[in-house]
């Protein structure tokens, strides 16, 4: 699921706010893009909430979805994951929030 926000609307550091709302940062080994996951469980790395976030002019793109699992095969790339169902949608509106309250 994308959504857009004004840099500008966004309450803070933005690194900062993601981590208040319980994401944390990653570095993808094999291509090195940053992006902010969330656990959904303190016992697992997966299901996760998985955000990715592009400069656009004065707009930042939040790309969010759901990994339900790890990658399966070696080599592959594609894995389970939920882009427009309601736990995404109602995360997104969340983060929305989060990301333009002024701390």
């Amino acid at each position: 699921m994308r959504f857009f926000l004004p840099q500008k609307r966004v309450g803070g550091n933005l690194a900062v706010v993601l981590r208040r709302a319980g994401y944390f940062g990653i570095i993808d080994r094999k291509n090195g893009k940053s992006s902010f996951t969330k656990p959904l469980s303190r016992l697992s790395h997966y299901p996760r909430f998985h955000l990715y976030i592009e400069e656009n002019g004065e707009n930042l793109i939040f790309n969010l979805h759901l990994d339900q699992k790890q990658v399966s095969y070696e080599g592959e790339t594609a894995h389970s994951a939920d882009y427009e169902d309601s736990g995404v949608r109602a995360e997104a509106e969340r983060l929305n929030i989060i990301l333009q309250t002024k701390v």
